[in-house]
């Protein structure tokens, strides 16, 4: 992780999201007092100590909505592990996905309903990320770092793909001052939230606003779509490469609330023909484009 910090450092970025263990594993070596105070070290040296650029990602293998007991039971004591791990570096924001809901399996091609009734099978699913939650919550009393909830395409069975899905849930924990939102272009997009002019992406912040809180957005990612709108296809493109429309990170780009937001490449570790370090490519475009949203205030 400390590669990490130093690298950010190199290449002047402002924010940096990392694992604080390996994502595809349950088990992991708990973590060394010297790397801890390693890691603080070079937190303070940068002056993001006590700051809000710091971004962790929890376990790819964490299902907190699971209706199995046994995988429940290992999620929830994953989850709670990731939450001291970010706690004891200094990390403020955890981001998590909501959780598959299992149960009855979704058709292939089918587009994700975001104006119908939430199904009583997805219901289910959110009830027991709140059980969750709280029970990690109420283990965890008094600690810092906030969950972030991230929106999804909507794959196979998984929840947070409904803006409302994130607003249920934060609305039902007992400690929702806890809860906070990441917000990913890409899953938007794929999920059906159409962004790709300024009025429909004007529309859907405004659409994320009512049903979980525009101020609850801890964290973006900053990912191009592959996949089409509403595609339910989980695959990042450069930024201008995809189907998100340029349009989409100029609205959140305008939004002055969100200029102390993190917003974190997601995006593939590679070079242009040019030979460009495509993260150093991308920032470049998000930055000329917020220079420019700022003059448009």
């Amino acid at each position: 992780m400390i590669n990490a910090l130093t690298a950010a450092a190199t290449q002047k970025m402002d924010c940096l999201q990392v694992f604080t263990k390996n994502q595809r594993q349950w088990n992991t070596k708990p973590l060394a007092d010297s790397d801890v105070d390693c890691w603080l070290s070079t937190l303070k040296q940068m002056g993001w100590d006590g700051s809000n650029r710091l971004v962790s990602h929890n376990s790819y293998l964490i299902n907190m909505a699971s209706p199995d007991t046994s995988s429940k039971k290992k999620s929830i004591a994953l989850q709670r592990e990731e939450v001291e791990r970010c706690e004891r570096l200094h990390i403020p924001f955890l981001i998590a996905h909501p959780g598959a809901r299992l149960g009855t399996p979704r058709k292939r091609g089918e587009p994700n309903q975001l104006k119908e009734p939430i199904a009583k099978e997805e219901v289910a699913g959110l009830k027991r990320i709140v059980q969750a939650l709280d029970e990690i919550h109420n283990d965890l009393s008094g600690y810092k770092t906030m969950t972030c909830l991230e929106t999804t395409v909507g794959s196979g069975t998984n929840l947070g793909y409904d803006f409302r899905h994130l607003g249920w849930i934060r609305e039902r924990v007992k400690d929702p001052d806890r809860i906070g939102f990441c917000l990913d272009t890409c899953h938007v997009t794929a999920a059906g939230y159409d962004m790709t002019t300024p009025k429909k992406a004007n529309e859907t912040l405004q659409r994320f606003d009512q049903s979980a809180g525009l101020a609850h957005i801890k964290v973006f990612h900053f990912n191009d779509s592959i996949g089409s709108v509403g595609s339910r296809l989980d695959r990042h493109a450069h930024i201008g490469e995809g189907r998100c429309g340029l349009s989409c990170f100029k609205a959140i780009l305008e939004h002055q609330a969100f200029d102390d937001v993190p917003k974190i490449l997601e995006t593939s570790k590679e070079k242009n023909d040019k030979g460009e370090l495509m993260d150093m490519v991308n920032i470049s475009k998000l930055r000329k484009m917020a220079k420019l949203a700022k003059k448009r205030r």
